[in-house]
């Protein structure tokens, strides 16, 4: 569970709540107007329906399960994973490494590992782990992409909720005495699309960037090791090589660990 993300949502709205509830002559039935909302949250979902394939809509919630279930890789014992498997294969030679496999839980660490067991060039080896890295870049890339435009629409349609609840108001100008109620409902939908836009669609955007870099990271420090490894460099060189893609403090856990 990631702890950041739940805590960050329940006080966004919690906060928002909270003003509310505590502001002098206020009452919480008067922020809360269906048609408002209809036109917020069904207009940007509609906006980004027009804007991106079908299929993309569909499976983009599931990316919210990441923003709250994600477990973070340790990157200094992939880095020691990768050690060994250069140990073994500086020991005993590469064909040992199939030996190994078995015992792998990363799958892309497998499919380099059984290219460089195949015999494949270092190139080839390289260019198709490369690719793998850019197809699951540009996945995530399309997907935040989404909660992005979501982000950007959700305000827009606000805009439009207001004007036209503004229109309504100042089409049955009859009872001076429902202005400024009307008025107030009119406002209520830049304030829903304010509020989905800044405590749903822009901050998930952006824990899915977050992500996506530290995903990609994972993956450039087991090319870097791949390469390396087949290469027949020597395990320690590989281990200070991987090491700087460590921050300081976590270089110095790492150095206390051994």
């Amino acid at each position: 569970m990631d702890i950041a993300s739940v805590i960050g949502l329940i006080a966004a709205f919690g906060l928002i709540l909270t003003a509310i509830l505590i502001a002098p002559g206020s009452s919480l039935a008067a922020f809360i107007d269906a048609p408002s909302i209809l036109v917020v949250c069904g207009g940007a979902v509609a906006a980004c329906m027009m804007a991106f394939p079908l299929k993309s809509i569909v499976s983009s919630p599931m990316a919210l399960k990441v923003c709250f279930l994600n477990k973070p890789t340790d990157v200094v014992a992939l880095i020691k994973e990768i050690v060994s498997l250069a140990e073994t294969a500086r020991r005993d030679g590469l064909l040992a490494l199939e030996g190994r496999i078995a015992e792998i839980s990363n799958p892309f660490i497998i499919v380099g590992i059984q290219m460089a067991v195949d015999g494949a060039r270092p190139d080839v080896i390289e260019d198709l782990l490369r690719t793998e890295i850019d197809a699951v870049a540009t996945r995530h890339r399309d997907t935040k992409a989404i909660y992005d435009q979501m982000g950007r629409f959700a305000p827009a349609y606000g805009m439009i909720g207001t004007l036209l609840g503004l229109i309504i108001m100042l089409g049955n100008m009859s009872d001076p005495s429902s202005i400024g109620s009307g008025m107030a409902v009119a406002l209520l939908t830049t304030l829903y699309g304010a509020i989905v836009s800044n405590c749903v669609f822009l901050p998930f955007a952006e824990k899915l960037s977050f992500l996506n870099k530290q995903e990609l990271l994972t993956m450039e420090i087991i090319v870097r090791g791949i390469m390396a490894i087949q290469s027949g460099e020597n395990p320690r060189v590989i281990e200070q090589k991987l090491r700087t893609f460590l921050p300081p403090a976590a270089r110095k856990k790492s150095e206390e660990a051994k």
